[in-house]
């Protein structure tokens, strides 16, 4: 599976961040989740109006949240 991992950090608060993910069939591989990435976070964003996107990924499922 192909994740898309990002984290999202309270407008009101910004140092109260949160990591989320959204899956992806492997088979539409990396490139895939780039390409739609931008359109899934805007729609993720017009879900959750008091958050913001601070980072975001493509990479294979399982692999660790955010790097130090």
């Amino acid at each position: 599976m192909i994740e898309l991992f990002f984290v999202t950090c309270l407008l009101a608060e910004p140092a109260r961040c949160s990591d989320h993910s959204l899956l992806f069939e492997e088979q539409n591989g990396l490139f895939t989740c780039m390409l739609q990435s931008q359109s899934e976070l805007a729609k993720w964003m017009a879900t959750h109006p008091a958050e913001q996107v601070r980072e975001w990924k493509c990479r294979y499922a399982g692999e660790n949240d955010r790097e130090a």
